[in-house]
């Protein structure tokens, strides 16, 4: 062979290894997914578990939010276009009971593969009403706020695409541990932020924030249920205005989402301030951060000032 028919091989060979398929060295026929390039299609119920997913899946997964940015996921409604959608899906990702559109649109229109969040976040906080009369207690959906429980989901997830995806395993598995570490890091701050604080009271506009609360030495005391639109009647209210009197809180909690009407009104009539704490069940412009992390760390700062804290 001559030099010159030698170099022209090399840059054949060169060319044909640079057009080979993306940076994994799977060809898009090799990977098991509906979505471009063979990506596996994962529909996530709302932005928690989109973070997730999109963490511990990365390039190999198309992750599809049913709960689209401003949106309250307790209120969601599903157009036929959503449905078809998550019918298409390779994976839907949700937690049942959270949101009754997706466990409706799940039962009669998922996709084959299915991973319920709950079982894994081990969801074992009752929230029994303090109304008159007969109180309803019911599961606490709201497990994302304990940075240790996000972390559980994930390893489940990634057990999930693992089996879906054998070929991508050692992938999964390098971005699930990238995702722990980072929310072990963030636990350690949140417990170390909230140590010594004056106030232990957690005052909010609605039950979100009770597995935070019982993981960093809070007690979370909800003006409302777990459904932020749910009106409280008078008596609720007057309750929760001597509990705060009685306890000395200084700070009422509100959300993104949800009107702040309700935390105002026993702010007014106890001398409280108010505040917002995200519950992190969907992004928009008024997050304060453009992910996960960067706003449960926001709300770290928010609890740390409204408590307060050393």
């Amino acid at each position: 062979m001559t030099l010159r028919s030698a170099l022209a091989l090399g840059v054949v060979l060169v060319l044909a290894a640079c057009g080979s398929g993306p940076a994994s060295g799977r060809d898009a026929a090799d990977r098991p997914g509906s979505g471009p390039g063979g990506r596996i299609v994962v529909a996530a119920s709302f932005y928690p578990l989109q973070y997730v997913a999109q963490r511990v899946g990365g390039e190999h997964v198309d992750v599809r939010s049913l709960t689209k940015p401003g949106v309250e996921p307790h209120d969601l409604e599903l157009t036929p276009r959503d449905v078809a959608a998550l019918s298409r899906s390779d994976l839907a990702f949700y937690v049942k009971g959270f949101q009754p559109a997706v466990d409706e649109a799940v039962k009669a229109n998922g996709p084959q593969d299915v991973l319920d969040a709950a079982p894994a976040a081990q969801l074992d906080l009752r929230f029994t009403p303090l109304e008159e009369g007969h109180p309803v207690s019911s599961a606490d959906p709201h497990f994302w706020l304990d940075p240790t429980r996000l972390a559980s989901v994930a390893a489940a997830l990634a057990e999930r695409l693992q089996r879906m995806d054998p070929a991508g395993a050692p992938f999964y598995r390098i971005n699930l541990d990238a995702l722990v570490r980072d929310l072990t890091a963030l636990d350690g701050l949140i417990r170390l932020g909230l140590t010594d604080c004056a106030g232990t009271e957690l005052v909010t506009s609605h039950n979100a924030f009770g597995y935070l609360a019982r993981r960093y030495g809070l007690r979370q005391v909800g003006i409302t249920g777990l459904s932020p639109d749910t009106e409280p009647d008078p008596g609720r209210l007057a309750r929760t205005a001597s509990f705060v009197r009685e306890h000395h809180v200084a700070t009422i909690y509100y959300e993104t989402l949800v009107s702040p009407a309700v935390a105002r009104t026993v702010a007014n009539e106890t001398g409280a301030r108010v505040d917002v704490l995200d519950p992190l069940e969907g992004l928009d412009d008024s997050s304060s951060g453009a992910d996960y992390l960067e706003v449960m760390r926001s709300n770290l700062s928010t609890l740390r000032k409204g408590q307060p804290c050393p």
